[in-house]
């Protein structure tokens, strides 16, 4: 899909007799996937439209809460409310929230691995947590292969 243009499928099973001759009871169209492809950009507000930016205010990165609110109060007449409001806010900030998650353990990985590299090239543990302002006890552990700094974050995600 083109990430400049907003698209819709239906994926849905149906059912195929592959070997011997049982006829399946149950609903076969009980299990259906709707894949909505949304666009960087947020399209105008048409008919065709209607859907997609309403999801795509609701789930941009670009745009602030109030914008996201604005779009889905008057262009949808949806009541934005208190709760709602604030509903809204705390979606936003969890996938902030996640992405610094992610940094983080990226950032920590990466120093686990600086430090274990200076530890093969011939540093010794109080050498190393001077040079990085570490404390000897995270060091040590780092060079076992504990790594405290990401046990600390898959305990908290």
């Amino acid at each position: 899909m083109n990430m400049n243009e907003n698209s819709m499928s239906h994926v849905h099973l149906t059912y195929d007799n592959l070997m011997g001759t049982y006829v399946w009871k149950g609903k076969k169209d009980l299990f259906n996937i709707v894949m909505i492809g949304l666009a960087k950009k947020l399209p105008g507000h048409d008919e065709q439209n209607e859907l997609h930016r309403l999801l795509g205010a609701l789930l941009s990165k670009e745009l602030t809460v109030d914008e996201k609110l604005n779009i889905i109060g008057n262009e949808y007449d949806i009541p934005v409310e208190e709760n709602f409001r604030k509903d809204v806010s705390v979606m936003c900030n969890l996938s902030q929230g996640i992405k610094e998650d992610g940094i983080a353990i990226g950032e920590a990985r990466g120093e686990a691995k600086i430090i274990v590299n200076m530890y093969k090239n011939g540093l010794t543990a109080e050498q190393i947590a001077a040079v990085t302002d570490k404390d000897i006890k995270d060091v040590e552990a780092i060079i076992e292969g504990k790594e405290p700094v990401l046990e600390h974050f898959s305990n908290t995600l």
